[in-house]
């Protein structure tokens, strides 16, 4: 594939290739900085050094034998991993980044991913290496894993500066990266990802949000997640800006400190999912965020979440804007592993938009816009359109008919950033990834089946939910995100991502249970009975049902993804098996049912 990418003279067919021509056109300038404790520069790499890294690391990985194989990348978030990344692909390796385990059932997910990707390599750095043997060193999954420290590999002083010799390069369709989801359920799916998906991808995200002129990326995102690696990462190699990294803690510690980095580097793009901004948002209601300084430079605030919040994007947008934040710069998109990343997104030349439906339709699965003064109107957010050649429709998930503008249904997405499939799961690919239409007209064209919900209005996606997580009661479609925004408005001080609703069928009938986790801030201010009792009215009287059980656990108990969105299957099935230990008894007298 010939791009119009870093020049358009040149063949850039891969990520390798766009690295090689950066260190030749900009030697010297910086490509990533890593900034301690969020704050300070720590470590800085070249686009030189990063591509001698990169070979080094190549050369390294076919001495071995791991050319041509999988390999699981247990990295922290810092520069090791952007270097070890790039000599998996310059030595056409398939990484398989992986959450550097804190808890046993973490280390528990790493060694299935190893098995998934039938591999026993570990990539990681020495420190990592040393803290699993001392904390986990007795737990039979680490048995038989081979870490490898690329970090304290010496140079070989007999090989001449810059000699590693020259690795056969990879070719578009060889596999880049196996992206694991976040395993909500069961095991965690390794997604396989071309290097041609990866070009796709990067090149369409710069087309929808260029970053040129001077641009400049500042990412929190933990690097082993899909957002984090092509925002902080791929993107910025590919435009050819700097990208400035912290850790993840250390934002969650403090939100302010990305604001401070984008205002301080004079930052350009960022992405986050909606709870960050929501972080942010109340930081700055706190009177946490008075050094933030100017955030004029900030052009593209990506956000990504199922769905994108209004709430959200209006309190971020009020508490920056005295700040230089400007609205326009809220950019919603939609996007998945599966198709890479990206599908679609919301230009940055133009404000954020919003439709006030009606409530009572869209629980029939039907877009019925009413206005923001109408009684019972709820906003959804557009995720904005698609850009080159991805393509979004709506299809009804069981006739597989494509459903019209205004109506909810599945999100199909077709086009070259969607990946190959799931890795050894050739049914479950078969399913999700090569879905067709029933009018099939012939073409044979195949789509991504997301599981997600939402509909086309204006030929722009608005996302409404998962198509496994709605509860439906008395023919009524309620999506639990809704019924978890009420809850988190429920008490003062309950924190963004705090609730999970979903349905259990207790073999009579199904029953709404909601999980909240709770502070002693918020237990001392309400009470644990009077949490219970605030939430089930909140429910009630914002959607019409009323929880059949309302548990309250210690905050950190509540399953989530690596960027933070709540796993509500997994926490039904904690649920479901006794796991989730209540702070408190659901209230008396908030007997479950409809009114």
């Amino acid at each position: 594939m010939t791009t119009t990418g870093p020049d358009p003279h040149v063949d850039v067919r891969t990520l390798p290739d766009a690295l090689r021509l950066r260190s030749e056109k900009q030697p010297d300038e910086t490509a990533y900085v890593f900034l301690r404790n969020g704050e300070e520069p720590h470590e800085s790499l070249t686009y030189r050094e990063l591509h001698e890294a990169a070979r080094l690391r190549a050369a390294e990985f076919a001495a071995a034998g791991l050319s041509g194989g999988n390999a699981v990348l247990l990295y922290p978030s810092g520069l090791e991993f952007v270097r070890t990344l790039l000599g998996c692909m310059y030595g056409r390796v398939a990484g398989a980044p992986a959450q550097v385990p804190r808890r046993r059932d973490e280390v528990l997910r790493l060694r299935r991913i190893a098995d998934d990707a039938g591999t026993s390599t570990v990539l990681t750095t020495a420190e990592v290496v040393r803290e699993l043997r001392e904390r986990f060193g007795d737990l039979p999954a680490l048995a038989g894993l081979t870490l490898l420290a690329t970090d304290a590999t010496a140079h070989d002083p007999a090989v001449p500066d810059g000699d590693y010799g020259t690795p056969t390069p990879p070719a578009p369709a060889d596999t880049a990266l196996l992206q694991y989801t976040s395993g909500s359920t069961g095991d965690p799916k390794g997604v396989v990802v071309s290097h041609a998906n990866f070009l796709a991808n990067v090149v369409e995200t710069d087309e929808l949000w260029p970053s040129e002129p001077h641009g400049t990326v500042v990412n929190w995102l933990p690097l082993f997640h899909d957002m984090g690696m092509l925002f902080g990462v791929v993107l910025p190699l590919w435009a050819g800006v700097p990208s400035y990294l912290m850790a993840p803690d250390a934002f969650i510690r403090r939100p302010a400190r990305w604001l401070e980095a984008i205002a301080r580097f004079r930052g350009t793009h960022a992405a986050a999912p909606s709870f960050a901004y929501e972080l942010c948002a109340r930081a700055a209601a706190e009177g946490r965020t008075g050094g933030v300084g100017d955030l004029s430079s900030w052009r593209v605030a990506a956000n990504g979440a199922e769905p994108v919040r209004w709430g959200t994007i209006r309190s971020f947008t009020d508490a920056f804007a005295p700040y230089g934040f400007d609205s326009r710069a809220m950019c919603p998109g939609y996007g998945l592993a599966e198709n890479t990343l990206k599908a679609t997104g919301t230009r940055q030349d133009r404000a954020p938009g919003v439709l006030w439906l009606s409530a009572e339709a869209l629980r029939d699965g039907v877009a019925e816009p009413v206005g923001e003064s109408a009684e019972g109107s709820v906003p959804v957010v557009s995720s904005g359109g698609t850009v080159a050649r991805t393509r979004v429709r709506i299809v009804d998930p069981v006739t597989r008919q494509d459903l019209a503008e205004g109506r909810v249904g599945e999100i199909w997405v077709s086009g070259p950033c969607v990946a190959g499939g799931y890795l050894g799961r050739p049914e479950a690919s078969e399913h999700t990834f090569r879905a067709r239409l029933a009018q099939d007209d012939g073409s044979g064209a195949t789509h991504l089946r997301t599981g997600d919900l939402g509909f086309l209005y204006g030929g722009e996606l608005h996302v409404t939910g998962r198509l496994k997580d709605v509860i439906i009661r008395k023919g009524r479609n309620h999506y639990p995100q809704d019924i978890e925004l009420s809850v988190e408005r429920a008490a003062p001080g309950l924190h963004p991502n705090c609730a999970a609703a979903f349905a259990c069928d207790d073999g009579d009938r199904e029953r709404l249970v909601v999980v909240v986790e709770a502070d002693g801030r918020v237990l001392n201010s309400v009470g644990l009975e009077g949490l219970c009792r605030r939430v089930g009215d909140a429910v009630r009287e914002a959607h019409r049902i009323t929880p059949d059980d309302v548990l309250v656990v210690r905050r950190g108990m509540l399953p989530k993804t690596s960027s933070g969105k709540v796993q509500r299957r997994a926490c039904k099935k904690r649920y479901e098996d006794g796991e989730l230990r209540a702070m408190t008894a659901p209230a008396a007298g908030h007997a479950g049912g409809e009114e």
